[in-house]
């Protein structure tokens, strides 16, 4: 490694569990440290990422110098870089309710005035597809900026699988630099894409579970469980890949809300096996949310493997005594692997 590459350090706004850092940190950049306005992620950022300090403040009530102190920053390191993966379900394509996430659509206007008063480097925002579409989204006037203060920039949404990442995730990617004359997204590796076999089908580390499994070691291989029709749902689910049709005949078990709807067939639907998983998302545990029912078993997919197929390393501990925490925690993550190609494009 060059002395050069040795110098790239990061700091991680909303860092959350830790997964770009995690990715990060894999390329042998060193990341000061995480900050995010919920303590709920203090103890998995920190233990599983030694040496990275979490900072546990609302960025609008950080201040330049406070940073400074924690950190120790300075102004315009051209070796410094700042990660910016907002959570902005508010700009979502996904029809879903607004009211909840509105508080997180100015973010990136926060962060903008970090890069403003630092002039970082590099720096790198992954966010929601919608995030470059919506005509309320901060992104247009930030490109203007970065333009204005001598950086250039490559933006796209691109898919996690191509990145390394057995999952089908469609994200928002902007990286920008004032070091270089231009700078480029890699396309990834659309030849050898990860599937779910590849991640979760060994059953010697994944080992058969039922439904309602709780596992608790540190490879909380842990499942949800499941009501008697669900149970019955599922089983009637054709395995590797099957989906709420199989069972769309039985009066039993059919909703009421599909009877006359074709469509949303991967709800109570399983992965395939030689496919990239769907989206995980925060509610991956639970079978009606999706199609996150196990290829083979009758049940969901446990955290542990919604958490690998989010490409988080075996040995990363969620420590949470709450699962809906811990399920938004890898769901809301920017998948380590991901961030690790892109982290590359930053020490060619």
């Amino acid at each position: 490694m060059s002395k050069e590459n040795q110098k790239l350090i990061a700091v991680d706004f909303f860092c959350g569990a830790g997964g770009v850092t995690c990715g990060f940190k894999q390329a042998d950049i060193k990341v000061l440290g995480g900050i995010d306005v919920d303590d709920v992620f203090k103890e998995t950022y920190e233990k599983n990422n030694p040496g990275s300090k979490f900072i546990h403040k609302d960025i609008s009530k950080l201040s330049f110098e406070d940073l400074v102190k924690k950190l120790r920053i300075s102004k315009d390191d051209d070796n410094l870089i700042f990660i910016g993966c907002s959570p902005c379900q508010y700009y979502s394509n996904l029809k879903t309710d607004k009211t909840k996430s509105k508080d997180s659509r100015l973010l990136l206007e926060d962060f903008q005035k970090f890069v403003g008063y630092f002039n970082p480097g590099y720096i790198f925002i992954e966010n929601v597809p919608g995030f470059d579409r919506s005509k309320e989204s901060p992104i247009g006037k930030f490109k203007q900026f970065l333009s204005k203060k001598g950086y250039v920039f490559d933006d796209k949404v691109i898919n996690a699988k191509y990145f390394g990442v057995p999952q089908n995730r469609r994200r928002y990617v902007l990286i920008a630099t004032r070091v270089q004359n231009e700078i480029s997204i890699p396309e990834g590796d659309k030849e050898n894409i990860k599937t779910v076999k590849d991640a979760i089908g060994n059953y010697r580390e994944f080992v058969p579970v039922k439904a309602g499994h709780v596992d608790d070691t540190d490879f909380m291989h842990t499942v949800a469980g499941l009501t008697k029709v669900n149970l019955k749902r599922i089983k009637k689910v054709g395995k590797d890949g099957g989906n709420r049709l199989d069972f769309a005949d039985d009066e039993e078990l059919q909703l009421d809300c599909y009877k006359n709807h074709s469509g949303h067939t991967d709800v109570y639907g399983r992965m395939s096996w030689d496919k990239p998983s769907p989206t995980i998302t925060t509610k991956f545990r639970y079978t009606s949310s999706g199609r996150y029912g196990h290829p083979e078993q009758d049940r969901g997919i446990s955290i542990r493997e919604g958490a690998t197929l989010q490409s988080f390393p075996k040995k990363y501990v969620f420590h949470s005594n709450n699962v809906s925490v811990i399920g938004k925690m890898i769901g809301n993550a920017v998948p380590p692997k991901m961030a690790l190609q892109i982290s590359k494009v930053f020490k060619k």
